[in-house]
């Protein structure tokens, strides 16, 4: 008989419910996971509330923290022994396609080509108490690290991926617009590069937050004018890097206007809705600023994630808003919507 194992689906509007489905086997070059923590990602906020209309039902769940339960054919059991911890990077990765080869394999052409064929619920699968994984998507961490903090790998190195493209230097004035979780890590990381890191951010309790996490100056963009204001802090020309985290089309002209010649603004967020804005191309063309995007986690960014947690280099213990175990799933996805909420941990 088929072995059984629970699993997480989204079934309606702002409804999950707990299903046993199949567990699946490892077939060769695979990693059997078992999942011991999944935090909830904004994407799966959208899909249990439905501003995402990805196709129902659906078992999300990408940031995951486990360990190696069985190994197929090929797999190296020295490097991955059963029982040892990893977490997984679950975006597909071609290494054929036009961004592979140029060594941009977070943009892959494959990225969201996912495998579903031994899920009997698609998705991409990390909210249930097994996953297969390709051994090329596994990173081994050290058996001392919570689960409650490997599960930040994925998020971590997303940010990683950004703080990468604004090209920090020490003593670079940084502004990160936003004080969600992407904005925090953010924060976190732009203050080890060596920056003065500014937030814009509206709610009180958060600014708070980001000061003790290491930001020098927090202000509410409500109270006056950010991109007068960045400009004041700056010598009148804007901060070296931009960081937008948030999904406002508004906000992301901000970020632009905030940004100093020669520096870098990074639209680190989707937008929601996706209204353009203009820029001058002769603005761009004499003050050389640079206007780009960051999307998911590369490789490198990843590894360098798993080590920055693994060697307590970045803690996130604060931005951890609750731990629930699968069987509250209900209550676990009702939190992570809260606005007042960084981090929800569904645990199997």
């Amino acid at each position: 008989m088929d072995e059984k194992m629970k699993t997480v689906v989204i079934v309606d509007d702002r409804k999950v419910e707990v299903r046993e489905v199949r567990r699946p086997s490892p077939r060769a070059g695979q990693i059997l996971m078992k999942i011991n923590g999944c935090a909830i990602c904004t994407w799966e906020q959208r899909t249990f509330s439905r501003e995402s209309k990805m196709p129902l039902p659906f078992v999300g769940g990408h940031e995951i923290a486990g360990e190696v339960a069985a190994l197929g054919e090929n797999v190296n059991e020295k490097e991955f022994p059963v029982g040892s911890k990893i977490v997984a990077r679950l975006i597909r990765t071609c290494g054929k396609c036009y961004f592979c080869r140029r060594g941009e394999e977070n943009l892959c052409e494959e990225l969201n080509n996912l495998d579903n064929s031994d899920m009997e619920v698609p998705g991409t699968g990390g909210m249930g108490e097994y996953l297969n994984i390709d051994a090329s998507q596994a990173y081994p961490y050290p058996e001392e690290l919570p689960v409650e903090k490997a599960v930040f790998a994925e998020p971590l190195a997303c940010v990683l991926n950004s703080i990468e493209k604004g090209r920090i230097e020490l003593g670079d004035d940084v502004v990160v617009i936003g004080g969600g979780i992407m904005g925090m890590l953010h924060i976190i990381s732009a203050k080890l590069s060596g920056a003065r890191v500014i937030l814009s951010e509206p709610d009180a309790a958060r600014r708070v937050l980001a000061e003790e996490l290491g930001c020098d100056i927090t202000f509410d963009p409500r109270e006056q004018d950010p991109v007068a204001y960045v400009k004041t802090l700056t010598g009148g020309y804007g901060a070296e890097a931009v960081f937008n985290t948030t999904p406002i089309a508004a906000v992301a002209k901000q970020a632009v206007g905030m940004t100093a010649p020669m520096g870098r603004c990074i639209m680190y967020s989707s937008q929601h809705p996706d209204v353009p804005f203009e820029i001058s191309p002769n603005w761009l063309h004499n003050s050389e600023t640079v206007v780009t995007g960051a999307v998911s986690p590369s490789v490198r960014s990843f590894r360098r994630a798993v080590n920055m947690l693994a060697k307590n280099i970045v803690n996130p213990e604060k931005l951890v808003s609750g731990v629930f175990s699968y069987e509250d799933a209900q209550q676990a996805f009702e939190a992570a919507v809260r606005p007042d909420t960084f981090r929800i941990i569904v645990k199997f």
